[in-house]
């Protein structure tokens, strides 16, 4: 399992995007951002609603440099079948990664080996910088849904902290606008 701070290996995997079947690979997004969102299947109940939510902000990841993949185990035919059908999934404008055999969800710890949900993936976001270096892991159970404000929040944090060469760190809850902590001393000030 890949860990924060290391970098992430190349991967390469078919996305329905923009109507239709893409081979998309991680290197495409080489010097920007990117926000991975797996997910456990096409057609349930939680899935439709974060993924959704992450289209409706999806021109804000834009607007900060970063570029949002949905990913799960289900085939970029059945990702086509969902968007065709579903209003919420319709929605969606970034690229709806498949990874049958769950090799991708398995580089990032969230694939499923055993009991009911086998061969599905945890809820699992990540956040990786321009030089494909893994900054953030969260990692839900599949009846808990995400927060796509706190992803942006943490996103925009991740980028403060790199704009400033890690001599500025975000305290918890940090919002752009807000006080800093310099590393071994207090609060130096609203940037």
């Amino acid at each position: 399992m890949i860990k924060i701070n290391e970098k992430v290996p190349d991967f390469e995997a078919k996305a329905f995007y923009k109507e239709d079947e893409h081979k998309i690979k991680l290197s495409d997004y080489s010097g920007k951002w990117v926000v991975l969102i797996f997910y456990p299947g096409d057609f349930t109940f939680v899935c439709p609603t974060e993924l959704e939510e992450a289209a409706q902000h999806y021109h804000d990841f834009q607007e900060l440099k970063a570029e949002v993949i949905s990913i799960s185990t289900d085939s970029v035919h059945t990702h086509k079948a969902w968007h065709d059908t579903s209003p919420a999934i319709q929605k969606v404008e970034y690229p709806m990664a498949s990874d049958l055999g769950g090799h991708i969800a398995r580089l990032f710890g969230v694939y499923i080996e055993q009991g009911e949900d086998m061969g599905r993936a945890l809820r699992g976001t990540f956040i990786i910088d321009p030089d494909g270096v893994l900054k953030t892991i969260e990692i839900n159970n599949n009846d808990v849904g995400r927060n796509t404000g706190e992803t942006l929040r943490k996103l925009k944090a991740a980028q403060y902290v790199r704009e400033h060469g890690g001599s500025l760190v975000c305290p918890a809850s940090w919002e752009p606008g807000e006080e800093t902590l310099k590393p071994g001393l207090d609060l130096v000030g609203k940037i």
